[in-house]
């Protein structure tokens, strides 16, 4: 047995559904399985049932949040035509703009041209680069395949940053490599499902493999695995919806919804490709720890760590995590990597097993 010591883990890719949909997760349970999972900060996106493309919107997410996170919690705002009336009176609050430019869980679409090129040019570039700090905060870009062509041409046209979400495909990697080696400032994320997941686990996944992207195929996944040095970020895109929501009753005219939990499980998971040799444990940090905190300037956090035991095997279980929903897409999946304590400003919040004291997270 051995016992490694990281630095708390920082995801930037979170579905916590509060408000609107807090029957499946909410700021509560969102952050235990956070601390569980190794995680001291996360950014939750604003595609809830009541999205968060207003001002006041996002008032109510801070206010909700307030005494109940158990680590940082921060947010990002909705890009919409309608929304840009705010992009100034919310910029300083929020962490970046996720523009939705492929159809999935909600109502923030935006698949015209036209209208994403409003969005691109209306961001402000209010901040500047110094001390090595990228100047403006990102967009956050849902773009599948050829609508990725379209974020990297209108990033370029405005001189944003574009962060890339939940890349998938092969064809996707290159363009990122394509707009990195011309110098464009573009920064991609990868989630734990595409790397560990393909085409072929759905049929035994059944629907609750569905999720946007979906996933890809063993070609697709080999060539994330392959070109590993240019993924910035492991977001966990935790994106929690019931059982009875993900495999509803043959008949009742539901659709089940895109998303899988994702929080309790990444580390193990990223830890247990390092013990395997598919990536050094530095890259693994910098993926999931450095790189999350410069691209999004996040606020650090003093002695904050996570104690990770590694040696010995175990499997995923759904009885074990503190997400709400209660799977994981990873159920029955061996892993060589468990978080036995975390730590959050000097204060133990969980040791393995139980969550330890009342929320002490702040709402960044």
């Amino acid at each position: 047995m051995k016992i490694l010591k990281l630095p708390g883990f920082i995801d930037i890719h979170v579905h916590l559904r509060e408000p609107g949909g807090t029957h499946k997760e909410n700021f509560e349970t969102g952050t235990q399985a956070a601390i569980a999972g190794g995680y001291t900060t996360i950014i939750d996106m604003p595609n809830n049932s009541e999205p968060t493309i207003t001002t006041q919107a996002l008032e109510d997410k801070f206010e909700l949040a307030k005494g109940r996170v158990y680590c940082d919690l921060g947010f990002h705002f909705g890009g919409t035509p309608a929304s840009i009336e705010y992009f100034k009176e919310i910029y300083d609050r929020v962490y970046g703009l996720k523009v939705y430019m492929n159809h999935t869980t909600g109502n923030l679409l935006v698949d015209q041209e036209e209208d994403i090129e409003l969005i691109f040019k209306s961001w402000p570039h209010f901040a500047k680069a110094s001390r090595g700090k990228p100047a403006g905060k990102p967009i956050l870009a849902h773009a599948e395949s050829r609508t990725l062509e379209i974020a990297i041409r209108m990033a370029k046209k405005y001189n944003q940053r574009l962060h890339v979400c939940h890349m998938s495909l092969a064809e996707e990697v290159e363009m990122v490599k394509k707009a990195k080696n011309e110098g464009l400032n573009i920064t991609c994320e990868v989630t734990p499902h595409h790397l560990f997941l393909n085409e072929n686990d759905v049929e035994r996944l059944g629907t609750y493999g569905l999720m946007k992207p979906p996933l890809g195929s063993k070609k697709d996944q080999d060539a994330l695995w392959e070109n590993i040095n240019i993924i910035d970020v492991i977001g966990s895109d935790h994106a929690p919806h019931l059982k009875d929501e993900k495999n509803p009753t043959a008949g009742s005219g539901l659709n089940p919804p895109f998303g899988v939990p994702n929080l309790d499980t990444t580390l193990s998971l990223m830890i247990t490709a390092v013990n395997d040799g598919r990536l050094t444990l530095d890259k693994a940090i910098d993926m999931c720890a450095i790189r999350p905190r410069e691209i999004f300037n996040i606020p650090k956090q003093s002695d904050t760590f996570v104690e990770v035991e590694v040696g010995e095997t175990w499997t995923i279980e759904a009885k074990n995590l503190k997400t709400k929903c209660g799977w994981s897409p990873f159920e029955g999946m061996s892993v060589s990597a468990k978080v036995r304590k975390t730590v959050l400003r000097g204060q133990e919040v969980y040791d393995g097993e139980k969550i330890i004291g009342e929320p002490t997270g702040l709402v960044i």
